[in-house]
């Protein structure tokens, strides 16, 4: 597109650091287009209409070479009468549109602007993007070639840099200013990290790294994999994430995904919740760790998520089934005339506490909803199901 000139709109969807800004500057000088700005946090609808004005008498003069670009930072910061106001110029063409966004765009562009715009996906700097980087800060900034730079080894610098560009060229300008005049800046292991004391984590409690890393937690208990469970615990608790937020999904997956093959995940599960509700942080994140590894070596089964969901798919199909007349409650002379529990064997006054009686709807009375998973568990409850009423098919 940059050869031909003829730029479409797109969205670029990547983390912080890694040139959204400076990919769409370089496009508008390629192309000797107009570049207008407009950052999402700062900007309203009447700041969009002004600048799609502009761009119109550009178009409309040959101002520029090749249609104006409207940049629009942090895009999925716009709410929807925002975005609905670039709909016309994106397309009649007055404008081309580059939005930058850290965000899954899915879920925070509207559908109509979506269709009208490519999306690209911008990865994480890797170690030789950052290599690059680091040699032409050294070589052509002229505060750090003036000091002088020994690089003993890179490690911390960009481990602490994190795939953001940004990110290590403030770390650069931190050692630069907690130089003293006449020294050489030394970048190793040990300097970076005395400097920089810690390392803080990329994790936004309300981005799509949020939902990204504790879906990998999910999985990895799911999977039995306690080390994994373990990694993504810590990724949550050093960005910061609520505890009980973490508690709370320990708890939906102790009933999602163990179940009945080990009912006492659940009660781990709650326990844990409890816990981190009187206990709190640094000290909270022991128990969830217990609990975490707990669930992931437990047994699975699914069967009483299958359960409930078949039941709810049945209920949304067949609607209001009636109850039988002999499990229905007569607390009035009427309603036992009418037939109200009559027949209704008490379960107690039969052996082993049990005596077959239909407890189901006519219409579903031989529909099966639970199904036992294969373990010890449930091969037990499959065994007590079976002596009372029978193997099915």
């Amino acid at each position: 597109m940059i050869d031909t000139g003829n730029v479409s709109s797109f969205i670029l969807w990547g983390p912080p650091g890694v040139g959204k800004t400076t990919l769409a500057r370089i496009i508008a000088n390629t192309t000797k287009s107009s570049f207008y700005t407009l950052s999402a946090v700062t900007s309203g609808v009447k700041d969009v209409r002004d600048v799609i004005d502009k761009a119109r008498i550009d178009v409309q003069g040959m101002f520029a070479h090749g249609r104006p670009i409207l940049f629009i930072d942090e895009i999925h910061r716009f709410s929807k009468s925002q975005q609905d106001s670039l709909l016309g110029a994106v397309e009649n063409g007055t404008v081309t549109l580059i939005g930058a966004t850290t965000e899954n765009p899915s879920f925070e562009v509207i559908r109509p602007l979506l269709s009208r715009a490519q999306v690209y996906t911008l990865k994480p700097l890797d170690e030789s993007d950052l290599q690059t980087l680091l040699d032409r800060a050294i070589s052509q900034d002229s505060y750090l070639s003036e000091a002088g730079v020994i690089v003993e080894e890179t490690t911390a610098l960009f481990r602490y840099s994190g795939g953001d560009a940004r990110k290590l060229l403030n770390i650069l300008d931190l050692l630069l200013q907690s130089t003293p005049l006449g020294q050489k800046i030394v970048i190793n292991d040990k300097v970076i990290t005395e400097r920089l004391q810690e390392n803080p984590q990329a994790y936004d409690k309300n981005g799509e790294m949020h939902y990204d890393i504790i879906s990998a937690f999910i999985k990895s208990i799911r999977g039995s994999d306690p080390d994994a469970a373990v990694y993504w615990l810590a990724r949550m608790i050093a960005g910061g994430e609520d505890p009980e937020f973490i508690a709370r999904r320990l708890v939906i997956l102790a009933s999602e995904d163990i179940g009945l093959a080990n009912p006492n995940a659940m009660l781990i599960a709650d326990t844990t919740f409890n816990i981190i509700q009187k206990i709190g942080m640094p000290e909270g994140r022991i128990p969830l760790s217990e609990c975490a590894i707990y669930l992931a070596q437990s047994p699975k089964s699914n069967s009483a998520y299958i359960a409930i969901d078949a039941a709810l798919a049945e209920v949304e199909r067949s609607g209001n089934l009636p109850v039988p007349l002999h499990i229905r409650n007569a607390p009035t002379s009427l309603m036992k005339k009418l037939g109200y529990g009559i027949n209704y064997k008490y379960a107690h006054d039969y052996p082993g506490n049990f005596v077959i009686q239909q407890f189901r709807p006519d219409a579903i009375a031989d529909m099966t909803f639970w199904h036992p998973c294969d373990n010890p568990s449930e091969n037990l409850m499959r065994q007590r199901h079976e002596a009372r009423w029978g193997k099915k098919e």
